[in-house]
């Protein structure tokens, strides 16, 4: 989610709230976006509950590792 956005003779500053799960991989976007001189940086806000098919995603996960683990 956006928060702010403040326009400067160097370029343009975004804030914004993401989830951790969704910059992996945002660097290398940015980067491409902005012909390498794109820069970012992040830092803890607060945790937050998981959406709940994320939540069901990961514990599905979870029990396919356990039962392949019981099979070994």
């Amino acid at each position: 989610m956006i928060k702010s956005q403040d326009s400067g003779v160097s370029g343009v500053r975004i804030n914004g709230e993401v989830p951790l799960s969704e910059m992996f991989g945002y660097i290398g976007s940015l980067r491409t976006m902005t012909s390498g001189r794109g820069q970012f940086s992040m830092e803890f806000l607060h945790y937050s509950p998981c959406p709940r098919n994320v939540a069901e995603e990961v514990i599905k996960e979870t029990k396919e590792r356990e039962e392949a683990k019981k099979k070994k």
